[in-house]
């Protein structure tokens, strides 16, 4: 069975310099062969290509959920649709002010809430506004995901287009499984070293030769594999690993969910 799979590297406020970039690709049983990048500039670019016909399953790089703990102690609405409208119409200054006044009333080690996929994902609490903006990433993102139809088999199951599946990934959670927490990527010119340059080729190498969990090999051209390795932002890359986790996803009874996940805080896949 062949399924076409992506995965986005999420910017919630791209650029030229800093675009959203979505990798995609092609499964076939448990090889899952790699077809390119594409590179957007806006939310409105990105949001016209959501928006086009499937099918696909997808791993997006962005929280599509806050921390149950967080939501019910602003009041905020506990059912994942009025929450995230709810969100939405909220500016960042109000979110940053109304995030940062819930985490100083806490005792320090304790600040933020979290989900219950946090942990087992080694991943930020989306309710972080700062490295990374991950609170950000949620507020731009997922209004871009709804508006176009998609399905969202961890917060509606059976709603949206079940042809176009929507599911939370997050590449660091591959990444350390692949080299630990060696260093890969950077934004920081200063910081584009040769050892960041070899982690990028042993994740590659790694993923070729399906050397993880997640039983699948990437195939790649000599040429792909060098725009991969050669990306010292990890943009490329991290755009990939999610690809790989969402093939995972679509070779997996119930995209891996845990039966009990919580529609309002979501799952990230493959935690």
């Amino acid at each position: 069975m062949t399924q076409r799979v992506i995965g986005v590297d999420f910017s919630s406020r791209p650029s030229r310099r800093k675009p959203i970039v979505m990798a995609s690709g092609m499964l076939h049983g448990a090889v899952l062969q790699f077809g390119g990048l594409q590179r957007f500039d806006t939310l409105e670019a990105f949001g016209a290509w959501l928006a086009q016909p499937g099918p696909w399953v997808g791993g997006f790089d962005l929280p599509f959920g806050l921390p149950r703990e967080l939501v019910e102690h602003l009041g905020w609405p506990t059912t994942w649709p009025a929450s995230i409208a709810h969100y939405a119409a909220l500016e960042r200054p109000e979110i940053r002010d109304t995030f940062a006044a819930f985490c100083d009333a806490r005792p320090v080690g304790g600040k933020f809430a979290h989900r219950a996929c946090d942990l087992p994902a080694g991943s930020s609490p989306s309710m972080k506004w700062v490295n990374p903006p991950v609170a950000y990433m949620l507020h731009a993102g997922l209004p871009l995901l709804q508006a176009a139809g998609l399905s969202f088999p961890a917060h509606a199951p059976g709603q949206g287009d079940l042809g176009r599946v929507a599911l939370e990934a997050y590449p660091g959670l591959l990444a350390r499984e692949l080299i630990a927490r060696r260093s890969y990527k950077s934004d920081d010119a200063a910081k584009h070293t040769p050892d960041r340059l070899i982690a990028r080729k042993d994740i590659v190498e790694a993923l070729e030769q399906g050397r993880t969990r997640l039983g699948l090999r990437l195939k790649l051209t000599a040429g792909q594999r060098d725009v991969l390795a050669d990306d010292p932002s990890g943009d490329a890359l991290d755009a990939v690993l999610c690809l790989v986790q969402a093939g995972w996803a679509a070779r997996t009874p119930g995209w891996g969910l845990p039966a009990a996940v919580d529609a309002l805080e979501g799952w990230i896949v493959s935690a």
